[in-house]
């Protein structure tokens, strides 16, 4: 799958998760207000706050996608993540705030008004919409994990495309969410009680919570800049190593851009009969092997370097780790 397929692919179900929720929300806002469910209006909040998410997502992706200019050399990938963890913000105070308030106020005033039926039809009719739409995500997370080579779990956890990942998220908590919301809304037909309809409200509102700080995390995470996996950075060292002039890989940092863009920068020891055009040719080879097995790697910096000798006579290869600690100030 190319890039600009995957990047489609992602817009599409950006697209069909908004549609989606928008149809839900309606239904759900107007099944809420007959009913007078706080399970309901909860729902509609919920839904009104994966709608607004789908809109911030879809501008993620369009303005990451905007191509590097003189101001901007590695590209706007990073602004995608701006987006994605105001959507995270907006369903943390929105969605999660409406359904715990809103549930809190339902335990305390125990009133209901306006018939159940309405509420259960919607109630069905949203689960089938928003398992189209789960459906959709699970399918593009299933073809990018095959991309990577990975299990979906795994490409879940720690794929830069937040937007496959905060509707795949999303769509999922939506189904927990009406399963919730029917629940407490048949045990409060069944017993009178609207306790039940307010705890169903309250848990919605926790879902969204952990929902809302997953992907704050996830995207606060790749805004300060996160590096490759340790697989994919195992890979990319192994590529570097096996280049005829190099004698080893001293440093290898690499960056996440944006959600399919990576930086690759290395510290290299060339053999010391390398003539500085065998250098020049060894840097065009690791960017064209590099790119052609992982078309998501845009820039390829290679610097000549000497090799540090090791305690026992021979080369020690410094990792990037150790690059960190020797950065770091010694105790006062």
């Amino acid at each position: 799958m190319s890039e600009g397929e995957v990047k489609a692919e992602s817009v599409g179900t950006v697209v069909v998760a908004g549609a989606a929720n928008l149809a839900v929300a309606v239904a759900k806002l107007v099944a809420g207000l007959i009913s007078g469910s706080a399970a309901m209006l909860s729902e509609a909040a919920h839904s009104v706050a994966d709608t607004t998410t789908e809109v911030l997502l879809y501008l993620a992706l369009r303005r990451g996608a905007r191509p590097a200019d003189t101001r901007h050399p590695f590209g706007y990938g990073k602004e995608s993540y701006v987006w994605a963890l105001l959507a995270a913000l907006f369903t943390f105070v929105a969605g999660a705030g409406f359904a715990i308030t809103h549930g809190v106020t339902t335990i305390l005033v125990h009133r209901h008004s306006g018939d159940y039926l309405v509420s259960y039809v919607v109630l069905g009719v949203s689960f089938v919409i928003e398992s189209i739409s789960l459906t959709r995500a699970v399918r593009q997370v299933r073809n990018e994990s095959r991309r990577w080579r990975t299990s979906p779990r795994r490409f879940l956890r720690l794929t830069a495309d937040t937007t496959v990942k905060a509707v795949f998220l999303e769509d999922s908590a939506a189904l927990v969410g009406l399963l919730l919301a029917a629940v407490g809304l048949g045990l409060s037909h069944l017993t009178g009680d609207e306790l039940w309809d307010g705890l169903a409200s309250i848990g919605i509102g926790l879902l969204l919570l952990v929902v809302a700080t997953v992907l704050a995390w996830s995207n606060l995470s790749l805004l300060v800049g996160r590096s490759v996996p340790d697989r994919l950075h195992r890979e990319i060292e192994r590529e570097l190593a096996g280049l005829p002039t190099v004698d080893r890989v001293d440093t290898l940092m690499t960056m996440l851009l944006g959600p399919e863009e990576i930086l690759v920068a290395a510290k290299v020891d060339f053999h010391d009969q390398a003539t500085g055009a065998d250098i020049e040719a060894a840097a065009d080879e690791a960017e064209r092997r590099l790119t052609d097995r992982y078309p998501e790697i845009r820039f390829v910096f290679l610097d000549p370097t000497r090799s540090m000798p090791g305690t026992d006579g021979r080369r020690a290869r410094r990792t990037q780790d150790q690059e960190q600690d020797q950065r770091r100030p010694g105790p006062p």
